[in-house]
């Protein structure tokens, strides 16, 4: 077996309910260690079979691992980093696998608290200071946190707004819109000075599960290094090197999590610049007799995917895989009057649902860009294959 990492695929496949559920939790809560490049021990791993077994209980596990550490003589190498995963991987096994949620401030508190519990001095607390942190998919450039002094006052509001919100009869893109910016501000905040994203996927997975959701714990596992990195993105821009907020790659995981779609979630394609092999994140659950990012497009629209108005086609062949705003749409097609271009190219491939508002509920938001729909899409992709 891998050090660092727990394949429970037998069980989650084979195994018995309860321990379909508990290897999901060990996977989420393992997986989760990468976003701190942190590996669990064999200990850790032995003890997590034997509580999927049923041999023990999640406490005992927590009590077990305790034991471990305070009795252990030999020391290895990166020993106290094996025991932070360790200790972290059990808490967050404890934490989901109880059937009670607080979605308040004092909740997400209570999440952090519960999981760095014994391993953080001040687990449980809002961080006191400001913060940056240098960002590989950003070239060593930060995101901007909030400061210390409003932090709760922002946790407040964010989880008030997302309370007052209705997903009943919602679409899907619009659903996974609004989550992903739930999410990625409540993450922006960045309460902990420690542990933050590691808190915010578990609250995230509890939140998910409150609403119904049965929430995929795999991607979780494999995938949490895309989960921050995406993040990260969705809460960057630099208008210097004119970058945006890329929010589409956590609408991305979340589409894989939630509606069961494929996109290729490996971290090269969220950096800034990335290479030209890793510039377009495919879709893997497209037949590879066609381009691999093209979305399922539903029977119904499959007739009407041509258009003979050739501004609609220009706009569609500009905007392709990316998320633009009127000033950058108004540049790829060579215009400069606003008006024209809204009333002969954006709002008709808007009607005939080529493309779409990336904050539909929100026509003027200060952030509005524009990308294509599953349609937009299909139409660009066998344009470019034409070409």
């Amino acid at each position: 077996m891998k050090e660092g990492y727990l394949d429970f695929d037998t069980y989650i496949r084979q195994g018995e309910p309860s321990q379909r559920e508990k290897a999901g939790y060990w996977q989420a809560a393992i997986g989760l260690q990468a976003v701190d490049g942190l590996k669990v021990s064999s200990y850790l791993q032995n003890t997590a079979c034997r509580h999927i077994e049923g041999d023990i209980t999640i406490d005992e596990a927590c009590e077990l691992i305790n034991q471990y550490y305070i009795t252990k003589t030999a020391h290895d190498a990166n020993d106290e980093d094996k025991e932070e995963a360790d200790r972290v991987s059990a808490n967050i096994v404890k934490v989901l696998s109880s059937p009670t949620f607080d979605f308040s401030t004092g909740g997400y508190q209570s999440v952090h608290r519960r999981v760095f519990e014994g391993v953080m001095k001040h687990a449980g607390e809002l961080r006191k200071y400001d913060i940056t942190k240098k960002e590989w998919v950003l070239e060593g450039d930060t995101v901007l946190y909030l400061n210390w002094e409003d932090l709760r006052r922002a946790i407040d509001y964010d989880l008030e707004q997302e309370r007052a919100y209705s997903y009943k009869g919602k679409g899907q893109d619009e659903m996974i819109s609004h989550l992903t910016k739930f999410v990625s501000g409540l993450w922006q905040i960045h309460a902990f000075g420690e542990g933050n994203t590691r808190t915010t996927a578990v609250f995230t997975i509890q939140y998910l599960r409150s609403l119904g959701f049965d929430v995929n714990n795999d991607l979780f596992a494999k995938h949490s290094w895309y989960f921050r990195n995406a993040l990260v993105r969705a809460n960057y821009h630099n208008i210097a090197k004119g970058i945006d907020y890329t929010p589409i790659y956590l609408e991305r995981f979340f589409r894989n999590l939630l509606l069961g779609e494929q996109w290729d979630l490996r971290n090269r394609y969220l950096h800034i610049h990335p290479t030209k092999e890793w510039s377009v994140q495919p879709n893997l659950a497209t037949p590879s007799s066609t381009p691999a990012s093209t979305p399922q497009v539903p029977p119904q629209l499959q007739d009407k995917l041509h258009t003979d108005n050739l501004l609609i086609i220009r706009l569609i062949k500009v905007i392709g895989q990316e998320q633009l705003s009127i000033k950058q749409m108004l540049e790829g097609v060579g215009l400069k009057d606003r008006m024209n271009f809204l009333k002969y190219n954006l709002n008709p491939a808007i009607a005939e649902g080529f493309v779409r508002m990336l904050y539909p509920q929100s026509p003027r938001h200060p952030r509005q860009k524009y990308l294509l729909t599953a349609k937009g899409m299909a139409l660009y992709n066998e344009l470019t294959k034409k070409e």
